[in-house]
């Protein structure tokens, strides 16, 4: 498996203690998630139906602001594991460093992957692949440069997986196009990675083509049902925006007695330069707070937010032990 967050597997094999034990912020998932009660218990035994899908489609049209074709997946990497499977098979050009799964996905797959540090070069690929904002350094993209990138490429694919909080910077209303795909993830935002949901948007004629390669159940049934009630809870999405764009603040603030600084982030995450990030990873692990390190970037450190005020304050002893 390559480097990812959330592997707290390794963090309890190197420093013990049990998985309860541990504060993970090694993702960039909201650690205070949407409440999910009064699930039917006939869900987890049900096969969702053609009526059910399309009402988890039209409720994640109406949160990303959409009138575009759209097809639900297993999560954003769902979707990824199709990509190379779209068209016949050509150069890559993927705006990096940014998630490390889209370069290994489609260089499996036989597709000739170059990364690539600014968006001018990106044209004249076949395939051309933005994360905006973009994991793990939070630089945004305006979506006028995106459009204007869009003609000088073959098909151009926008993760916006970490869009939930920055809404004016989603290419998500133009999805009908042919050639732009749009990816979100939901589980990030709404702090419900384990369900396992996301969705892609685009045109009519690359919706189909995807949603047949992904079968005729691609979610569940209680995934539908936990998603589409999330999905229009607009208040809920404008309260946690909000207490996000503050917690970064206080995430930001908290860290300076470390001599830290910040590189970029999102509001679910945070990047530090930190000088030795082993030795920081270390330090947090020891009081079972786990974060993510990269290996090809020494100095830097990924921290999502704590949730609850405990896992605040445990932060804060941790840093100033």
């Amino acid at each position: 498996m390559r480097e990812h967050g959330g592997n707290l597997d390794i963090a309890q094999q190197r420093f013990g203690g049990r998985p309860d034990d541990w504060i993970d912020l090694s993702t960039g998932i909201n650690r205070l998630p949407y409440p999910v009660v009064d699930v039917d218990p006939r869900l987890w035994n049900a096969l969702p139906s053609r009526t059910d899908i399309e009402s988890l489609h039209d409720a994640a049209r109406h949160a990303y602001a959409t009138d575009a074709p759209i097809v639900a997946l297993g999560g954003a990497q769902a979707a990824i594991q199709l990509l190379p499977h779209v068209s016949t098979r050509g150069r890559v050009r993927i705006l990096a460093p940014t998630y490390n799964e889209y370069a290994a996905v489609l260089s499996a797959s036989g597709w000739d992957v170059t990364e690539v540090s600014d968006l001018e070069a990106l044209a004249g690929a076949d395939l051309a692949v933005v994360v905006n904002p973009n994991n793990p350094d939070g630089t945004r993209h305006d979506r006028s440069e995106l459009r204007a990138l869009r003609p000088r490429v073959g098909r151009l694919v926008i993760d916006e997986s970490f869009a939930d909080t920055v809404p004016d910077l989603s290419l998500a209303s133009r999805a009908a196009q042919d050639g732009l795909l749009i990816l979100r993830s939901f589980g990030k935002f709404y702090g419900l990675a384990g369900l396992r949901l996301g969705f892609t948007i685009g045109s009519e004629r690359e919706i189909a083509a995807l949603a047949a390669m992904a079968g005729p159940w691609p979610v569940s049934a209680a995934a539908i049902a936990i998603g589409r009630r999330a999905l229009r809870d607009d208040a809920w999405k404008m309260a946690t925006s909000a207490r996000l764009a503050s917690d970064c603040l206080r995430l930001d603030a908290m860290v300076r007695s470390q001599s830290w600084t910040l590189v970029g982030g999102t509001p679910l995450f945070r990047l530090y330069e930190t000088g030795d990030a082993l030795a920081a990873h270390e330090k947090l692990a020891r009081g079972q707070i786990w974060s993510r390190v990269f290996q090809q970037r020494p100095g830097w450190l990924r921290l999502g937010l704590p949730g609850s005020e405990t896992e605040w304050s445990r932060l804060a002893a941790v840093l100033s032990s």
